[in-house]
């Protein structure tokens, strides 16, 4: 009597490293309109402003490195870093905002020999001194450029003010909550005491903070000129500081918004920021939709192999 075999166990690293490149099929068949479109605007805009926008974005990784680099004492071996970089970029984009990048990130830290409240620690410093670096560049250039956004027209009358409130509120209340529960209060104590420590030991060492500072501004700075630079390949007529104006402040609109890589929330802000800033909406759409084909699409695949190879070599 023959024996059937039975088939082999798939090994949960060969599932993790396919995983990627599934969602990344799922989510391009879901936005292929969008694709369509966004290619399309690309094949008539000017290819010297388009490589620029790329070389903007590839630049996005090593700020992100740097910044990465800069929370933490320890020396991580920098191409790996870098590699993990752009991984956590796809990751980003699969995962609500924010939670893919962090998870890739903390685990190659771990990896790499920090203890995982070290690591937490770093990882919270990294999205403070990012989150830092972003509002502080919108401010300054909400200085420079006052007038930059228009939001009047684009609001009912009077809604200004409650919108403000209301965003206010939600802010105090994100920060407020844990402290009102005993025992997330003191877990909540006990990494602040550890999140201390570590950001008291980088900024002892001036290469540190200057790469932790450094990193955060350049960072959404990247990000900017490349959808300037989009932007000049398709003709908007808006000012180049104003189109940064709208970048940032569409941005910081939608940081608490919880969608994969802000998709689709990302898209409207912009939209939304360029007509502010006195672009003319047909235009603005093409722009915005070739901005995230460069910035989003075109790494995305990449993104994923390179997310699944660092599994497959258990850098992550």
């Amino acid at each position: 009597m023959t024996a059937i075999r039975l088939p082999r166990r798939v090994p949960l690293r060969t599932l993790l490293c396919l995983l990627p490149l599934v969602l990344v099929a799922v989510l391009a068949v879901r936005h292929r309109a969008v694709l369509a479109d966004g290619f399309g605007h690309l094949a008539t805009a000017r290819p010297s402003w388009l490589l620029a926008a790329a070389g903007a974005t590839c630049l996005t990784w090593v700020a992100a490195a740097f910044t990465r680099q800069g929370a933490v004492v320890e020396r991580l071996p920098r191409c790996r870093l870098l590699a993990t970089q752009f991984a956590a970029g796809a990751a980003n984009h699969l995962l609500p905002t924010g939670l893919g990048a962090s998870a890739v990130n903390l685990r190659f830290m771990t990896v790499c020999g920090l203890p995982l409240a070290r690591s937490s620690a770093a990882l919270a410093l990294y999205l403070l001194a990012e989150s830092i670096g972003r509002v502080g560049l919108l401010a300054g250039l909400l200085i420079a450029f006052p007038d930059a956004l228009r939001l009047g027209p684009l609001l009912p009358a009077g809604a200004a003010g409650p919108l403000l409130l209301t965003l206010g509120a939600a802010a105090g209340l994100a920060v407020a909550a844990p402290l009102c529960v005993r025992r997330l209060r003191a877990a909540a104590g006990s990494f602040l005491r550890t999140a201390l420590g570590e950001a008291r030991a980088v900024h002892s060492r001036p290469s540190r903070a200057l790469a932790l500072w450094g990193g955060s501004l350049a960072f959404p700075a990247l990000q900017a000129a490349g959808l300037v630079a989009v932007g000049r390949a398709l003709g908007l007529p808006v000012p180049l500081g104003h189109i940064a104006v709208a970048y940032l402040a569409a941005t910081v609109a939608v940081a608490l918004i919880p969608t994969p890589g802000g998709i689709g929330s990302v898209e409207a802000a912009l939209i939304v920021a360029l007509v502010a800033a006195g672009g003319p909406a047909a235009v603005a759409t093409a722009v915005v939709l070739a901005y995230r084909i460069i910035t989003v699409w075109l790494p995305l695949l990449p993104g994923a192999l390179t997310l699944g190879a660092l599994v497959r070599l258990r850098v992550i």
